[in-house]
């Protein structure tokens, strides 16, 4: 199988998964509060509730890889009949059904349990199949880079027409727009990841051992790198959740310009594009930390700028690229960093827990996504928001501007400060250079 095969097939999964993701992101709180009509309090409190129940089956899924061996891998199976839940889940979680607001509450948590459950199911895997796919670091970098371009790329179709095809399906019905584009996109989302599990291949063979949960969690703890890197996950995707979800509100209610809901999402996924196929030469002049830290400090100014930039559109435009090229290289290092303490653990230990620590680490993802989305709703509670309006009050304006500005920002800080204790790119080359002689043993 061709290098440029697999490097697209692999990449292929995070477009299939972030055209429902993206979805979630951006217009799902949206969805509750001003489609479905449903309490931001309330939500506030469903998003804290199903993350953590969520994060249990993360637990269980990367256990299940760890033990998995079949003639197709150990994470491939996943990705192939994860795929068709996926689909159907993210239809019945953006639809409304007529049975009052209580019924309709009760149906929001149930379905989204369901959707979060789906993801997890194909998203673990994408996680855990990357140390399988080789050995080369520089490799692993582009794989990782490959699903990022990829995942920017289902981010921008859903950025820039999501919200058109809901307005041109619904004809003035948001709640039929969303269920049509819903349906689209799982189609299309479930031809896509099997596409990518035939054209993927688990190639490096690790030796499987028969090891407990509980001993593959105590490696996990005794895994340094792992730890700071854990920590930094609830700060990324903590503060990716909280912005994406309150793009919508910010320049609908504080800019007061609903045309620039899309230009700026599209923005945000379009412009990651171009910093993710510049991350493998950048990460050769420098180490993935270090470019960790310049593009968590990129995202903090661009959105400094849009907070500054007021009702400016030239302003919000150039803000909005800034901090989208920040949050690109961001993403890029983040998925390229993953399998290092994988191999850090492998090393230390001599047990490789590919699939727990990537489900330890979509665990800590959602703890991260379950209390930012809790964050966000809140905000829109505790500053009144009131869907009804379409003028809001200037304290609602206010926590808005704390969900798109501020909250991100203090997320970007933390990451700037965690990473700063993060060393194993010194390390790694000759980590990697002893697992070899191992191996080859």
């Amino acid at each position: 199988m061709g290098l440029w095969r697999q490097r697209i097939g692999y990449g292929s999964s995070d477009f299939a998964c972030n055209l429902i993701w993206q979805m979630i992101s951006l217009y799902l709180l949206y969805f509750y509060t001003n489609v479905m009509h449903l309490n931001a309090g309330a939500v506030s409190i469903m998003f804290l509730v199903t993350k953590f129940i969520d994060g249990v089956s993360d637990l269980i899924v990367g256990y299940l890889i760890d033990k998995t061996n079949t003639r197709w891998g150990k994470s491939r199976p996943w990705i192939l009949f994860g795929a068709v839940p996926f689909g159907v889940t993210a239809v019945l979680a953006f639809s409304v059904p007529d049975i009052g607001q209580t019924g309709m509450l009760i149906y929001a948590y149930v379905t989204y349990i369901l959707l979060s459950t789906s993801y997890t199911i194909v998203n673990i895997p994408m996680a855990s199949i990357l140390p399988a796919l080789s050995e080369n670091p520089h490799e692993r970098t582009v794989l990782a880079s490959c699903r990022t371009f990829f995942s920017s790329v289902g981010s921008t179709v859903v950025s820039a027409f999501a919200l058109t095809l809901v307005d041109k399906f619904g004809n003035g019905n948001e709640a039929l727009g969303f269920r049509i584009v819903m349906i689209i996109f799982g189609v299309i989302g479930c031809l896509v990841f099997f596409f990518c599990f035939f054209n993927t291949k688990e190639r490096v063979m690790v030796q499987a051992e028969k090891v407990s949960l509980k001993a593959n969690i105590s490696c996990l703890l005794h895994n340094g790198p792992w730890k700071l890197f854990a920590l930094n996950i609830v700060w990324f995707f903590g503060g990716y959740v909280i912005q994406a979800s309150a793009v919508i509100y910010y320049f609908t209610y504080v800019v007061q310009n609903t045309s620039m809901v899309q230009i700026v999402a599209t923005i945000t996924t379009l412009v990651p594009i171009v910093t993710n196929l510049l991350a493998p030469f950048l990460v050769k002049l420098t180490s993935k930390r270090n470019l960790m830290i310049g593009g968590s400090a990129v995202h903090a100014g661009g959105l400094l700028i849009i907070f500054f930039g007021g009702t400016n559109v030239p302003v919000l435009i150039g803000g909005a690229v800034i901090a989208a090229a920040g949050y690109g290289l961001k993403g890029s290092m983040h998925f390229a960093m993953q399998p290092d303490p994988v191999d850090y653990g492998e090393w230390k230990s001599g047990v490789n827990t590919a699939g727990t620590l990537s489900a330890v680490n979509g665990f800590i993802g959602k703890v991260g996504m379950a209390i930012a989305s809790s964050i966000g709703a809140a905000l829109l509670q505790f500053g009144g928001f009131d869907a009804v309006l379409s003028v809001q009050s200037a304290t609602a304006q206010s926590y808005i501007t704390t969900m798109y500005i501020w909250v991100p920002i203090v997320m970007n800080i933390a990451t700037i400060i965690t990473m700063m204790f993060y060393n194993l790119d010194k390390i790694y080359p000759q980590i990697i250079k002893e697992l070899d002689e191992r191996r080859a043993a």
